[in-house]
């Protein structure tokens, strides 16, 4: 008897935590997907209007101290961005919810007057604030705060890249790379499903390319694949060092005032003096080009450039979108000198160097599915293989771990290179 009321008392518990977690999970996603969704069409607005009026970039010098100043009201000069997000989950320190208003102006402003920044970065610091935020009201224990932590991550970048599947694992996979909390699988999923059904019922739908020329999978092309993944991986090693040696570089000017300023000039004189817009802002329509084979042969060195500039410098955004960005121009300027696919290639490209950056295979498989389909897959598959073991312990974020080798089977508890 007691067995049968101790076995009916174990079912009874789990389906407990499972409705508890559905009900805060799509609670979460349900807030975090409507913030996002108000900060997608207020960022859309912003790039339109740039686009409109060129002569906007140069209010940037003065966007940039307009940033540091209300960074500065809210008592957050030692800003850490998404750093703070996944040290938060590996060391439980505090978000403070001011990270919210303060990442979603700065991020717009950064659009409307030219930085090269992405959108991803911004919302994995709204969404673990938020999620921080809202785990404390709900009154969880420092454990499942972690969990709602990971759960706004989720939400936030499932409702503003439309990738549900590859933002739920993104969420746990970044963390801690080789250890993943699967506690958090089913709560950080159905945030992401959740925030993903309401951006979708305001029309935010996130980028799918349609690649073309895509060859039977054979050895030639797992040889193709391969080459071009060692290429990706390389980079990614040099975007992640050029985004840290740069933010060190512009380090060295203590007034943030300053250091935004100048390095908001830097941006403009560059842009005039290449006399081009394609890379300020994330630029779609670049990554778009560069899948149906339309590319420029030193636009992804340009972009690693401008990005590494506006963040290094202090604007705000994120550094996903212009890693895809730079995947995509480099594997189609590839696909070209090696005589394949562009379209291909870029597709490539842009879940290697991804990986490369993130150092999360797992994510950029889903990724790879949610962005082209299936028919590819094989390509995807063995290129993000090789790019994630080739990339080293380089990353853009200074706080994620690396816990286990990527070359033998040992632990290594290590943050990433920088």
């Amino acid at each position: 008897m007691d067995k049968i009321k101790g076995f009916f008392k174990h079912i009874f518990d789990r389906i407990f935590i499972l409705v508890r977690w559905i009900f805060f999970s799509a609670f979460s996603g349900v807030i975090i997907g409507l913030i996002c969704v108000a900060f997608y069409e207020l960022l859309h607005l912003a790039v339109r209007f740039r686009e409109g009026h060129d002569q906007i970039i140069f209010g940037l010098p003065f966007a940039g101290l307009a940033i540091v100043w209300f960074y500065n009201i809210l008592n957050d000069s030692n800003d850490r961005g998404t750093n703070l997000i996944l040290e938060s989950v590996s060391s439980g320190e505090k978000i403070p919810l001011k990270m919210t208003p303060l990442i979603f102006v700065s991020t717009i402003v950064t659009h409307l007057f030219g930085g090269s920044a992405g959108r991803e970065g911004a919302a994995l610091q709204i969404g673990g604030s938020i999620g921080s935020f809202l785990g404390g009201i709900l009154k969880l224990d420092d454990g499942d705060r972690k969990v709602f932590i990971m759960c706004g991550m989720a939400a936030a970048f499932s409702a503003l890249f439309g990738t549900p599947v590859a933002a739920a694992v993104f969420s746990i996979e970044v963390i801690s790379i080789g250890i993943m909390n699967y506690a958090a699988l089913v709560p950080c999923a159905i945030a992401s499903l959740t925030s993903n059904y309401i951006a979708g019922r305001f029309d935010v739908a996130g980028e799918r390319f349609h690649i073309f020329s895509i060859s039977s999978f054979d050895v030639v092309g797992a040889g193709n694949a391969l080459l071009l993944a060692c290429l990706c991986a390389g980079v990614s090693v040099i975007f992640c060092i050029m985004l840290h040696k740069t933010e060190e570089l512009f380090r060295l000017i203590k007034n943030p005032y300053i250091r935004i300023f100048t390095g908001g000039c830097i941006i403009v004189a560059l842009t005039y003096l290449l006399d081009t817009r394609d890379y300020n802002g994330t630029n779609m329509n670049a990554i778009w080009r560069a899948v149906r084979g339309e590319v420029k042969y030193e636009a992804f060195a340009l972009k690693m450039v401008f990005t590494s500039i506006t963040l290094a410098c202090g604007y705000k955004g994120g550094e996903i979108l212009p890693s895809i960005f730079i995947g995509a121009t480099f594997g189609s300027l590839a696909g070209y000198i090696l005589g394949l696919s562009p379209s291909l290639c870029s597709a490539i490209g842009m879940v290697s160097v991804f990986c490369g950056v993130t150092n999360c295979p797992i994510t950029s498989i889903l990724l790879s599915i949610e962005m082209f389909g299936t028919e590819g897959l094989p390509y995807y598959f063995i290129s993000i293989a090789i790019s994630y073991m080739l990339s080293g312990y380089y990353g853009l974020y200074k706080t994620q771990k690396i816990m286990y080798s990527k070359y033998n089977n040992e632990i290594v508890d290590r943050e990433t290179r920088h």
